[in-house]
């Protein structure tokens, strides 16, 4: 059985995705909103620059973790 801090890395995503995303918008289809989620996550996971990550993106930290194993 999991316990409240398993999750805890999907719930910041999920509020920084309504923050920075949702946040007063109005989508017209479901396409716009699922390439905007798209958009976003490619964003998040190679440009968005994390300080506790040593302000690496968390693609770059991951790269930069399995080269010094």
């Amino acid at each position: 059985k999991g316990n409240c801090l398993d999750n805890s890395p999907m719930e910041n995503f999920f509020s920084l995705l309504k923050q920075e995303v949702y946040h007063g918008q109005v989508f017209h289809s479901y396409e716009e909103l699922e390439r905007t989620i798209v958009t976003f996550i490619d964003y998040y996971n190679h440009r968005r620059i994390k300080r506790k990550l040593d302000w690496m993106s968390p693609i770059d930290y991951r790269k930069e973790i399995q080269n010094a194993a």
